[in-house]
């Protein structure tokens, strides 16, 4: 049986059921790209101002002990690149659309060791990983990062980092001084991109906060 073409020609049976065939498949593609939904957008990633700029540089005491500045820490929830916000109590969320462009203990240790440097309370202030073993007479510096979140509990939001600080003798792992700093900033509106900027805001005045107290036991250490 031959089967009548639509330009008056005839083909096999066999070859008119490929041609329908191909014609259906080029049919179902064509509906697929308009039917299924496009990919989402990829997350818009942010990073943090450095905040050596609210350090302003001071010059070490004469004796002064050097910092050795352990890798920074982060406590569980902080170790990816989500970025973080709470609505209800002890519920964590992360935004879908905005994230960190690297874990923010990541972005966080540079402008640390930064703001230390400017400080002023240490003769030098060095990496752990480039500083090897701790010289006799070194202060090692231990910091984890425990909040970095905005909350929508408050109105306006809040945007809240919480650090804390350990200043060990160097050789004998003696604890010399700790503290734990908490600070808030309102964010401008109550979404994501100006959580970012409280973040960095909220940076700034923490690390000023830690380049003063880890100063001030430098300078009161013993000569």
């Amino acid at each position: 049986m031959n089967v009548k073409t639509s330009c008056g020609g005839r083909l096999p049976r066999d070859t008119a059921a490929v041609a329908c065939s191909l014609a259906l498949l080029g049919l179902v593609a064509a509906c697929s790209g308009t039917l299924l939904p496009k990919p989402a957008p990829p997350p818009a990633r942010f990073t943090l101002d450095d905040g050596a700029a609210a350090v302003a540089a001071t010059t070490p005491s004469p004796g002064a002990p050097d910092l050795v500045v352990a890798l920074l820490r982060a406590a569980a929830g902080l170790d990816s690149r989500r970025m973080l916000y709470q609505r209800r109590p002890l519920e964590i969320e992360a935004f879908a659309f905005h994230e960190w462009a690297e874990p923010p203990a990541q972005l966080l240790a540079p402008l640390l060791l930064r703001a230390l440097q400017a400080g002023g309370g240490f003769r030098a202030v060095l990496p752990a990983a480039s500083a090897g073993s701790s010289a006799p007479g070194s202060w090692r510096l231990e910091t984890e990062l425990l909040r970095l979140q905005q909350d929508f509990a408050t109105r306006p939001s809040q945007v809240r980092i919480s650090l804390r600080a350990v200043v060990l003798d160097g050789g004998t792992r003696r604890a010399i001084a700790w503290r734990e700093f908490d600070v808030r900033v309102d964010a401008a509106s109550d979404d994501p991109v100006a959580g970012v900027q409280a973040a960095n805001e909220a940076v700034r005045r923490l690390l000023a906060e830690l380049a003063a107290f880890c100063a001030e036991q430098g300078r009161a250490a013993p000569r």
